[in-house]
């Protein structure tokens, strides 16, 4: 489609609109999926989609994934003081929770108010970082006592698939280069998300990452809700120097320092690290359904990391399926309530 048929969407002359129907009545379903930047920037302002970045610099409103991350952490405030936490622990975690909601209002303000890109792009990359914190959020409920009933029988499952399937077996058949393949998808975990942004950057598809943000979030967010009502041990430490790997790799001692200084002591189910893969995976397929291998090659990582969980005794094989479940749960319920940004024929349903 040429510059001057894309000008005449919006445009006054009719002749204009009269070769805009003939070239879309023409073009091929390719020639359809457009660089999103380059089609917004050839609409009217107020012609321009919910959810792009000129739509929402104009209405000043928040992105839904930014109302994702400050109704979660509402309720981890609200409920972790309803679950007895004290009194000075509430006072710290309101102030938090306030700071970062008036951080992500200001920086709507200031896009709404001076149309300025560098506050746009600020507010595409803030929400990574943000989802460290509402995992450690976690921890703001007091525990009840462990008593790892659920432990023992989730025990059974793991040892039927690594022993009495021969799972390790499998794994460790080629000597360390599967352990060590495993470990390093386990720690590229935290990475997927800014990772994923900037494929999205790279690909032209800015004005997707609100998209992509959301079904990551909605599931990702759901889980760290979940887990402090399923309090739980991983089975490294209930039952510790059992059932471990033959190898010990480098990124093995880089993901068993992580967990022991930075990981939460809440709970295990479901798993944190299995969700934002299958997440990150489905929400790049919603978001970018042209380039479905983008959103494939995450889910191959997310299937990696939910076997590194249980080989590596991180995790319950049913905390990782948990965390899958809840994924596609995320998946259908975006689809739904969040409209894709691809542009269409007029006449024919946005994807």
């Amino acid at each position: 489609m040429s510059g001057e048929t894309l000008a005449g969407i919006g445009g006054a002359s009719p002749y204009k609109k009269d070769a805009t129907s003939v070239a879309a009545k023409t073009a091929s379903p390719q020639t359809l999926i457009l660089s999103d930047q380059s089609w917004q920037a050839r609409l009217p302002a107020h012609q321009a989609p919910a959810g792009t970045p000129d739509r929402q610099c104009r209405a000043g409103s928040l992105r839904s994934s930014e109302w994702l991350l400050l109704g979660y952490f509402v309720y981890a405030s609200i409920f972790s003081a309803l679950w007895g936490a004290r009194a000075s622990a509430l006072v710290w975690r309101g102030g938090l929770t306030l700071a970062g909601a008036a951080l992500v209002l200001l920086l709507a303000r200031a896009e709404a108010r001076t149309g300025s890109r560098f506050f746009s792009i600020v507010r595409d990359w803030l929400p990574a970082p943000l989802v460290l914190v509402a995992y450690w959020a976690v921890d703001w409920f007091p525990p009840p006592a462990q008593r790892h009933g659920w432990e023992h029988t989730w025990i059974h499952l793991d040892r039927l698939l690594l022993n009495g399937w021969g799972g390790r077996a499998v794994i460790e058949s080629c000597g360390s280069v599967l352990p060590f393949l495993l470990e390093l998808c386990y720690s590229l975990v935290y990475a997927i998300p800014p990772v994923s942004i900037g494929i999205l950057y790279i690909l032209g598809r800015r004005a997707r990452v609100d998209r992509f943000l959301f079904t990551l979030l909605l599931g990702t967010l759901t889980t760290y809700m979940l887990l402090p009502h399923f309090p739980s041990v991983g089975p490294r430490l209930v039952f510790a120097g059992e059932d471990l790997p033959a190898f010990s790799t480098v990124f093995r001692s880089l993901n068993l320092w992580l967990l022991d200084h930075y990981d939460i002591r809440a709970s295990v189910f479901p798993s944190g690290h299995v969700t934002a893969g299958f997440s990150a995976a489905f929400a790049m397929l919603l978001a970018l359904p042209e380039r479905k291998p983008v959103g494939w090659v995450l889910g191959a990582l997310a299937t990696a990391v939910a076997i590194a969980t249980v080989y590596g005794r991180y995790h319950y094989a049913v905390d990782g399926l948990a965390g899958l479940g809840v994924s596609l749960l995320a998946c259908a319920a975006s689809a739904r309530l969040h409209p894709a940004l691809r542009p269409t024929v007029p006449g024919r349903r946005r994807a």
